[in-house]
């Protein structure tokens, strides 16, 4: 890639990298703040209850995708990226000055769950507006490569939010955590936020969408980024939410969900958990561009199938030997071992929904089916395991993580190779046949 595509991989990169810090430090941090928000008693509880405000956010993202993938899709993805970024930076300030509820009643979590709302709109957003940017950014035959720094920007968001949490942890008391602590890292991610709000601000926008703007072309007028262009494209979108199912519940068990299924399972501390993930989480980033690269030469459905594969048939067994890893070696090899089977899906999943369709609707059409998938998978997926855990069959949930699997299996053995799409194909076909109208 030249000079100028790097510099759009890594400009937006970096403002992914700080979203997804702000979305994840909820999750990694849950365990210290459960208690500030809810009355005492069950741990398992009180973290169910953060769990469900959690899934909350994630019923936000269908209407985040609608909201900016339109914008996207209308006013450039410069504009998505730059709303997403803004709305992150608000969510990360309330949970930050969020009264507890010691001082407030359940006043505190209602100021959580309207953060966890924003938060929702923002992700929403800033996954298709990422995605298609990245994909956009770079050269045909790099797309593999440049679009897998979503998941890397992604995973480093939740390194550093995992390495933060392994600092507290060892320059903090437990009780100071659990008391105040736990704000430090939403106050750190309200200013990561505003740096990259500066940044997007003075991002280029990609050549792929100033040459369709033109993409009146690509899908006709005033029907950019709307539902109904969308729906002229229905079967892509249906495609995204079933491809999308097996891989968004496996990544968020073996990423958000982890450290708490080490800690309340798997018997490890707090602190061994937390580094087992953090370990982990570097490995899985380093991956994403190999995986990528590779799937530039050898296409990208060879890549899904095998990361189907290995979920579907390889969950049980690894979960419940996690369950029973005692120490932080075989907890990390495991938990490796899963994420090299996630990696299949998670380095090129974001080139894969937006080669699906055109330019002037790409934004939204990567968006809102991705959400709605995230919204009824991804997002419940914490609290689902904690359901299964708190009704004393925690087996079930490893189960219903294979079953998502074999049903994406499903849609990818069926799916059609994406490497090789032009992505002005639509572009360039409608002004064809525009132009044969015309002549005949």
């Amino acid at each position: 890639m030249g000079r100028e595509q790097w510099k759009k991989v890594l400009v937006g990169s970096a403002g992914n990298m700080v979203e997804w810090f702000d979305w994840f430090v909820y999750a990694s941090f849950a365990t210290y703040f459960a208690g500030s928000f809810f009355p005492s008693g069950n741990p398992t509880a009180q973290l169910m209850n953060t769990a469900g405000i959690f899934a909350v956010g994630f019923f936000m993202r269908p209407v985040g995708g609608w909201l900016l993938g339109r914008v996207g899709d209308r006013k450039g993805r410069k504009a998505a990226l730059t709303l997403t970024v803004s709305l992150m930076s608000a969510s990360a300030v309330l949970i930050a000055v969020a009264p507890t509820y010691g001082v407030a009643g359940y006043g505190g979590a209602v100021v959580l769950l309207i953060a966890r709302l924003l938060q929702g709109l923002s992700v929403g957003g800033e996954y298709a507006a990422s995605a298609t940017y990245l994909t956009e950014a770079s050269s045909p035959e790099k797309r593999g490569f440049a679009s897998s720094f979503q998941y890397v920007s992604m995973t480093a968001g939740q390194i550093v939010g995992l390495g933060l949490q392994i600092l507290l942890q060892r320059t903090m008391s437990d009780e100071a955590l659990h008391s105040w602590g736990w704000r430090i890292p939403f106050i750190i991610g309200a200013l990561g936020a505003a740096i990259i709000f500066y940044l997007r601000r003075n991002m280029l926008e990609t050549d792929v969408y100033e040459e369709s703007a033109d993409a009146d072309a690509t899908v006709g007028g005033d029907d950019k980024g709307t539902i109904k262009a969308l729906w002229a494209h229905k079967r892509e979108a249906f495609l995204v939410i079933a491809l999308t199912m097996g891989g968004t519940v496996a990544y968020y068990t073996y990423t958000t969900y982890l450290t708490k299924y080490l800690s309340n399972s798997a018997g490890l501390s707090k602190e061994t958990a937390t580094l087992v993930s953090f370990c982990a989480l570097v490995v899985f980033a380093c991956l994403q561009p190999v995986a990528g690269a590779l799937s530039d030469r050898i296409g990208r459905r060879p890549l899904l199938i095998t990361f189907a594969i290995g979920s579907t048939f390889l969950t049980v067994p690894i979960m419940t030997l996690l369950q029973h890893a005692g120490s932080f070696w075989p907890a990390l090899g495991l938990s490796l071992l899963a994420l090299v089977i996630v990696t299949g899906y998670t380095s090129i999943n974001a080139c894969v929904k937006a080669e699906l369709f055109p330019t002037g609707i790409r934004a939204l059409g990567v968006a809102l089916p991705y959400a709605i998938a995230n919204a009824l998978f991804g997002g419940t997926a914490e609290y689902v395991a904690l359901w299964f855990k708190d009704a004393g069959i925690e087996s079930g949930y490893y189960w219903y993580v294979a079953g998502c699997a074999a049903v994406s299996l499903i849609v990818y053995l069926s799916m059609r190779e994406t490497r090789d799409i032009d992505l002005n194909r639509v572009k360039s076909e409608e002004t064809t046949t525009e132009t044969a109208k015309q002549v005949a």
